[in-house]
């Protein structure tokens, strides 16, 4: 018997749990370690942050549909990690053996990195996760009492943009609805080289689409941003030339702002150093193994992947939803193949797919792979990706609560968009 040990139940690991308890026999044991005892739809974190969903509408509990499908679940966070050993010591100071180790923690926020940056102790909000954005909807109920200038962006060293630019737009399309937009001045500012590069070095007309996008809704935007710390109502930011030389300081005032923070390994991950890069990301070959423990996989934004390109000011590459998607279903076939004797053969395709909610419009991005030189990019906008992002908001919950995770992104999404025939499935 083979007894797999999940670590997160996000985006990655719960369709992970889901697929391997189908994939292998009833011999072999797979285990769920989470911090908390739900799943959290992250995507829609942004319409929380603004009171168009509340956290329980978009929170699944675990425990019951994963004893349906004869998963256990630890809803427990993990103190450190024994590769040597294969032994994981949980909070309450048990320990869990495994024989196969999956990674898909997601990151540890880096707000400590900037000096008044984020929701505890800081001075701006996060969409990064539920509890996060529920503290932003708080203070945002507290900002239209009292409205004022809005700072909006993603601080040096992100990797994931979508929820900051999802962010402006909802917040924009929000204080229209309720009247105020004329009394709130926005900005945007970003660690990005130009407006609509999301770490991906563009895609398609990414940057013509988006900038239209921000001026028509008069939104100002800064890129090339540092963000050299927050005080109480001004957050000062450095802003860079082409060659990442300082060109200029702006002292910019805010009643509201949600930033987007850099991220790293989580704590008992980043401990294993031997496991991970400098930041604390998880290492892996093209079988998504470490190569120091080919017993351990990882998934998701705690994988090490390389930028797209050398930016002015650092940005990070995004592990979008296609791709944790097409990084799970290798390793479920790679443990499988494992156990059975017979060497890794699958590799993640890494595709992204980004399905950007504006409020009251959207644009959808595909990057075909996401690092360049691509075979494919893609780039429209429309309210039709506003409701699709909706209909796979419903569809990707239920499927949560079912255990039936088929290759959603595949099977739902890009039919729904009518581009199946990009990827060349059909």
């Amino acid at each position: 018997m083979a007894h797999i040990v999940i670590m997160g139940a996000g985006l990655g690991g719960t369709p992970a749990a889901y697929d391997l308890r189908r994939e292998l026999g009833p011999e072999h044991k797979v285990t769920v370690v989470n911090s908390q005892d739900h799943f959290q739809f992250t995507p829609s974190n942004p319409w929380v942050a603004v009171g168009w969903r509340t956290g329980p509408q978009i929170i699944v509990p675990l425990a019951e549909p994963f004893k349906r499908k004869g998963i256990d679940f630890i809803a427990q966070a993990v103190t450190s990690i024994d590769p040597e050993g294969n032994k994981l010591t949980l909070a309450d100071g048990a320990t869990l053996n495994y024989d196969y180790l999956l990674i898909t923690t997601g990151p540890k926020l880096a707000f400590e990195e900037i000096p008044g940056l984020g929701p505890h102790g800081g001075f701006t909000q996060s969409v990064c996760t539920t509890p996060h954005a529920e503290e932003a909807w708080v203070a945002y109920q507290k900002f239209l009492d009292n409205p004022g200038p809005v700072i909006v962006g993603a601080a040096q060293g992100a990797s994931c943009f979508g929820p900051a630019y999802e962010t402006v737009m909802i917040i924009d399309a929000d204080l229209r609805k309720r009247k105020l937009r004329h009394k709130v001045p926005m900005t945007f500012v970003t660690s990005e080289p130009y407006v609509g590069h999301m770490g991906l070095g563009g895609v398609g007309d990414s940057k013509g689409m988006l900038e239209s996008e921000l001026r028509q809704r008069h939104i100002k935007f800064i890129t090339n941003a540092k963000i050299l710390g927050v005080e109480a109502g001004t957050m000062n930011v450095a802003e860079h030339d082409a060659k990442g030389q300082q060109t200029e300081t702006h002292a910019l005032p805010f009643a509201y702002s949600m930033i987007i923070p850099a991220f790293k390994g989580v704590d008992p991950v980043a401990a294993v150093k031997e496991m991970c890069n400098p930041r604390g990301f998880v290492m892996i070959d093209q079988h998504q193994r470490n190569p120091k423990y080919p017993n351990i996989f990882s998934a998701g934004v705690c994988v090490a992947i390389p930028p797209v390109e050398a930016t002015p000011v650092p940005t990070g590459a995004p592990k979008t939803g296609y791709m944790i998607e097409s990084m799970v279903t290798a390793i479920v076939e790679n443990i499988k193949a494992d156990i059975e004797k017979k060497p890794a053969t699958a590799t993640a395709t890494w595709n992204a797919l980004c399905l950007a909610d504006m409020g009251d419009t959207g644009m959808a991005f595909i990057a075909l792979p996401q690092i360049p030189p691509r075979n494919t990019t893609w780039a429209k906008s429309g309210k039709w990706v506003h409701w699709a992002k909706v209909g796979f908001e419903k569809y990707f919950i239920s499927k949560m609560k079912s255990g039936n995770t088929e290759p959603f992104y595949e099977k739902y999404i890009l039919k729904a968009m009518g581009i199946v025939r990009l990827t060349g499935k059909h």
